[in-house]
């Protein structure tokens, strides 16, 4: 009967340890590439939030500014082109009940008629503002001036049908944009003008009628938080025929 025996030169197999630990190491690397893969995710979206809102913002910045332009067409009563305004009903102010006053006497019935309405303005022509200037920072309050300022185009026809700019299209009541014109009284008895660079280099100021302007235009993006809001004072001077006249 044979008896198997074991060679001195043949060792019992070993259980292998390798394979957990090899395993283990595939866990974590998959689990490094996921955190890679969402890290570079969440900042493409960063990326793209960041590029959308600064987008949205110099697009309701060029309407503000376009909004400018169009108040000072409606002061002089121009088209873009320089040429003198024609239209009807609101366009040119032909029929409106406001219009940009020519005379002294059109100033003092117009800020007559200003000074009665709630919130001093009507039809984009205001008053000079009583209390805070910055009623943009108050709901109600800008709701209210909403619902008497000027739209793009609506008293000078720029860009009838034609809006470049889309925030300049919008026709709703908290969206788009708007421009109110402030009619200031300007009295300069000592001449002294406007100081350009020091006092021994003086700008004369000399509007007609007697008033400047205030402009303020202010335009919401297409998204919620995005608001722009620009302002300038604006004067008709007298030409120098005029003053020689």
């Amino acid at each position: 009967m044979s008896k198997n025996t074991m060679s001195p030169h043949t060792r019992a197999p070993r259980p292998s340890s390798q394979r957990g630990i090899a395993l283990f190491v595939v866990i974590i690397f998959v689990m490094l590439s996921m955190l890679l893969a969402l890290w570079a995710a969440r900042t493409s979206l960063f990326n793209e939030l960041v590029v959308g809102n600064d987008a949205d913002y110099q697009r309701a910045f060029e309407a503000a500014q376009a909004l400018l332009q169009d108040a000072e067409l409606d002061i002089r009563g121009e088209n873009a082109d320089g040429s003198a305004c024609t239209g009807s009903n609101d366009i040119c102010r032909t029929t409106t009940p406001d219009k940009i006053p020519l005379e002294a006497q059109e100033v003092t019935q117009l800020l007559a008629t200003l000074t009665t309405q709630p919130t001093l303005c009507r039809n984009g022509l205001c008053a000079k503002r009583n209390g805070k200037q910055d009623f943009w920072n108050d709901d109600t309050t800008l709701a209210d001036m909403t619902a008497v300022g000027a739209r793009y185009g609506q008293y000078t026809g720029a860009g009838k049908g034609d809006h470049s700019n889309p925030i300049l299209a919008e026709a709703s009541s908290n969206a788009g944009g708007w421009y109110w014109i402030e009619v200031l009284p300007y009295y300069d008895s000592q001449g002294a003008g406007l100081v350009v660079g020091g006092p021994n280099n003086l700008l004369p100021l000399t509007p007609t009628p007697n008033v400047v302007y205030r402009i303020t235009a202010l335009a919401h993006g297409r998204k919620p938080n995005t608001m722009v809001l620009l302002q300038q004072t604006y004067a008709r001077n007298k030409s120098k025929l005029d003053l020689i006249h």
